[in-house]
């Protein structure tokens, strides 16, 4: 092995993914090597990965396996995140010239791990089932200027019967309430404006610590306090572990924004009940209530799973009556696919693949409907956009509003890291196209 100077990394998966991506360049960066665009010519290639569905590990698979047959020098490959978990020493023998594995909970061995491939020569390995806190996070190399993603809870203890996140992820560990309040007030020292908190559930943050007395809204409560921070988002939530409280910080605190990614995942109780979702629709459906009264002008999200071993047509229609009713502005769909190590692989997965396809079209086309009803419904309004960047053409401003929708405007780049308020004239697929509009009252969408 020769020295390492470059380091090229891919990211698939979700934010927590995105974030741990931008840990370990930093912690690469701090070791003295430059991380380049180009693979074929980079020494390190590291891979981090996901696993929650089927095609993410065949797309990732595919990739390590044309790097087998193509690469023409001896670069150093790794492979980290939760396929790196789901499949550990198994990766060595699918994939020989995989140098090193590293797990979620490993992390903060990078460097170390790299150390020990270069000395000896041999694969390397670290997969560790528990997290423990001690990762380095203000050592992460965004690239973004506007907005940051600050990790607050590790983990999941729900155990959903489809999901692979507690085997890949452990279970929960929270973050200790004075790191994440000092990284927030460093990052907006540095001009950040937005911060997403991200855990596998936000909602469950400090429970497995009720020494430290503070739970996910009293943990709200004092990021809002922090000087120059104009926004806080936070995801992915879990329906039964969100409060009262949270729905109260949502409505009285002026950073935090009026989306809550509600997640219901299937209209059924059944097929709830098989999902080991720990509600039912009616209490789920209880609390949507309860948070539009609180906060009446609060958008939800939702991630939904056609398919479901045994979901009848019957059943499907009560998800897509329930999508109907409440009418999200996000939705993340997707089709059953079966997961190796969770309960439900052992089912049959006995759903047709073009039932499957079917179902999911028709939620989709349900949700673009509700989304073009919605944007008709903005036209004329002024909403707050925080201006991230221009657009892939260069000629407009881009921006979200606080609950998540795209705005392009015109303007000069001194708007870029500001909060403008943008009356709506028009939009563009899922896309909101906006002016400049004097100081009016804010629709908050």
């Amino acid at each position: 092995m020769r020295d390492l100077k470059t380091f090229f990394v891919r990211t698939y998966g979700c934010q927590m993914n995105e974030l741990d991506t931008e840990i370990m360049v930093g912690l690469l960066e701090k070791r003295g090597l430059t991380r380049i665009q180009d693979e074929d010519t980079a020494d390190l290639l590291l891979f981090n990965t996901c696993s929650i569905r089927d095609l993410a590990e065949r797309k990732v698979m595919g990739k390590l396996g044309q790097l087998g047959r193509s690469r023409k020098k001896k670069q150093v490959i790794g492979v980290t995140g939760c396929m790196a978990m789901a499949k550990k020493d198994t990766l060595f023998r699918k994939l020989p010239h995989v140098d090193f594995v590293i797990g979620t909970n490993n992390i903060s061995e990078l460097n170390d791990v790299i150390d020990h491939v270069i000395d000896s020569g041999k694969q390397q390995i670290r997969t560790d089932d528990q997290f423990e806190e001690n990762l380095d996070y203000l050592v992460a190399k965004r690239d973004d200027p506007v907005k940051a993603f600050v990790s607050i809870i590790r983990g999941c203890d729900k155990f959903c019967t489809y999901c692979v996140v507690p085997y890949t992820r452990g279970q929960e560990v929270s973050r200790h309430p004075d790191s994440i309040v000092e990284e927030c007030i460093r990052l907006v020292d540095q001009g950040y404006k937005e911060i997403t908190l991200l855990g596998q559930n936000v909602n469950s943050y400090g429970k497995d610590k009720p020494e430290w007395n503070c739970l996910f809204h009293d943990l709200l409560y004092r990021l809002d306090k922090i000087p120059g921070l104009a926004r806080v988002r936070f995801m992915t939530s879990h329906p039964v572990d969100i409060t009262v409280e949270l729905m109260h910080a949502i409505r009285d605190l002026p950073s935090v924004c009026e989306f809550v990614h509600f997640p219901i995942q299937a209209g059924s109780n059944r097929i709830l009940k098989k999902m080991h979702r720990v509600y039912t629709v009616e209490k789920y459906l209880e609390k949507v209530q309860l948070m539009h009264e609180i906060v009446p002008d609060v958008s939800l999200g939702t991630d939904i799973i056609v398919g479901f071993p045994t979901e009848t047509e019957e059943e499907f229609q009560q998800t897509y009556d329930i999508f109907k009713q409440i009418r999200y502005s996000v939705a993340f769909i997707f089709a059953y696919s079966a997961r190796k190590g969770t309960p439900a692989f052992r089912w049959k997965d006995d759903i047709a693949e073009e039932v499957k396809q079917e179902r999911l079209q028709r939620l989709l086309s349900l949700h673009n409907e509700i989304c073009a009803e919605q944007r008709q419904s903005m036209l004329g309004s002024v909403v707050e956009v925080l201006v991230e960047k221009r657009n892939r053409d260069e000629k407009q401003l881009k921006g979200r509003t606080r609950c998540w929708k795209n705005v392009v405007f015109n303007g000069d780049d001194s708007m870029i890291g500001t909060l403008q308020q943008v009356k709506v004239t028009g939009y563009s697929h899922h896309t909101l196209i906006g002016e400049i509009a004097p100081a009016l009252s804010l629709l908050k969408s």
